[in-house]
């Protein structure tokens, strides 16, 4: 903890040293990350593979590299503006007065990186806290230690210790992380974490983003092109293994087409991943630890009642830790499988009666952090998307409405708090000061003691 506390104390000194950086220096920063990321492509997709033990390159580059970069350009292009003054309407008994609000740097940013998608997400928020003219401390996940040690090196080398540096250890290392006193903590993990952190930062009143996790779910509305649906859903499912915390958590189908569902899984199952036990496409899960307790989960359905219905041929490798992707039916509503978030290749399928019994279903449990409707009727996707609460939709397909800048992301109750990307994270990680510009000429003279019949005579004017 000293360590820590002296490397917060050095960064929070240089940030009150320069407590509003100009553009230049802020996009040098930027600059210099983009060419970080970019320019160590392999290396990190190597480190990130080993880390998991197989992820293809390809996926560490659509799903991370992509997004990083795009979310650095996003802030170059638009950060000179994001930081300007801003006018603000004035009431119009302090006129010709002028109200201001000023984007101002918050100081020192903590960002709590989880091991699923490390890069983009410590490079995701770490650019809006650039942008915003912030120094930041980045904490990543002792589950993924050989991107970690790389990343760590490679900050290092980009950045002076003032202005970026990467914290690594294991689970009390985070715990002492997250007490330091922060101008901002963003945290993305799990809800339990979540509460956890929550109340670490509460010691100093620090402001905390939290990315949670949570069932999300998918509708597959009653005029939707199931073989489409189907597709999109299990892309969305099985990249990365399911290990993203936007991924589909259970399907709602129409009773009717249950069937058709699960035919359409298995057909569609054996194009993206042909041969499973030797595909190269296809991630293993990060740890023993979540392999087995993934295999928990689906066993626990299974005793409960539900079915199991496998995708493919291959069968569960714990030495690979590769967990081939299967569907579960009639899954209790108790079953673990249904209660927390899977965090894998595993897809509960729920049937319903009606569109309205559908959106009651999810309204009945707690607020996701992504939603997925399929519908090619307006009405039904009106109807979904307003009837329900959820941290962010993609409509006809998964995943994609946090690829994009303009579009704030983060999660509601029990998914989250806060939002970041493109000016929602600059936003986020500024103080928007409030500054009232009084006129030479004003009436501020009128509203003072002596109380007397012209003060009295003005308040008449103000209160009617």
């Amino acid at each position: 903890m000293p360590v820590l506390s002296l490397q917060f104390d050095a960064m929070r000194a240089a940030s009150r040293r320069d407590q509003y950086p100009a553009w230049a220096v802020r996009a040098d920063r930027l600059r210099r990350l983009r060419a970080l990321v970019l320019d160590n492509q392999p290396a990190i997709a190597e480190a990130i593979d080993a880390d998991f033990t197989q992820r293809p390159r390809q996926e560490t580059a659509l799903l991370e590299v992509f997004p990083s970069l795009a979310g650095i350009d996003d802030a170059l292009r638009h950060g000179k503006r994001w930081m300007r003054m801003r006018r603000a309407r004035t009431g119009f008994w302090f006129l010709p007065g002028r109200s201001r609000l000023l984007p101002q740097p918050l100081g020192v940013i903590g960002i709590v990186v989880p091991w699923n998608y490390p890069l983009y997400l410590a490079v995701g928020p770490l650019a809006g806290a650039l942008a915003a003219g912030n120094r930041a401390m980045v904490k990543l996940s002792e589950y993924t230690p050989r991107f970690a040690a790389l990343f760590e090196a490679l900050i290092r080398r980009t950045f002076a210790p003032d202005e970026v540096a990467v914290v690594n250890g294991d689970a009390e290392v985070a715990r002492q992380f997250c007490t330091l006193p922060f101008d901002h903590l963003l945290f993305t993990g799990s809800t339990a974490v979540g509460h956890e952190v929550m109340r670490a930062a509460a010691t100093h009143l620090t402001p905390v983003t939290l990315e949670l996790g949570g069932k999300s779910p998918a509708i597959v509305g009653p005029d939707a092109d199931l073989d489409q649906a189907v597709e999109r859903i299990l892309v969305g499912k099985l990249v990365n293994a399911g290990q993203t915390c936007i991924a589909p958590d259970y399907v709602l189908v129409p009773h009717a087409q249950r069937e058709r569902f699960v035919q359409a899984a298995i057909r569609c199952a054996a194009r993206l991943y042909p041969d499973l036990a030797r595909n190269a496409d296809y991630t293993s899960i990060v740890s023993a630890r979540h392999f087995t307790r993934l295999q928990s989960m689906v066993g626990a359905a299974e005793a409960a009642g539900a079915r199991r219905v496998a995708l493919t041929d291959a069968v569960p490798d714990a030495a690979a830790r590769r967990f081939p992707p299967e569907l579960l039916l009639d899954v209790p509503d108790e079953a673990m499988a249904m209660r927390e978030e899977i965090f894998g290749p595993v897809l509960p399928v729920v049937g319903y009666d009606s569109l309205d019994a559908a959106i009651a279903y999810v309204n009945a449990r707690p607020r996701p952090l992504a939603l997925y409707v399929f519908d090619r009727r307006r009405e039904h996707l009106d109807a979904v998307t307003r009837q329900t609460v959820a941290g962010g939709v993609t409509v006809n397909d998964t995943l994609f409405h946090i690829a994009q800048d303009d579009l704030p992301f983060g999660g509601v109750g029990a998914s989250g708090m806060g939002v970041y990307h493109g000016e929602a994270g600059f936003d986020t990680f500024s103080k928007r000061k409030p500054i009232f510009l009084q006129s030479r000429l004003n009436g501020a003279g009128l509203l003072k003691p002596p109380y007397g019949r012209r003060f009295e005579a003005m308040l008449k004017l103000l209160i009617r």
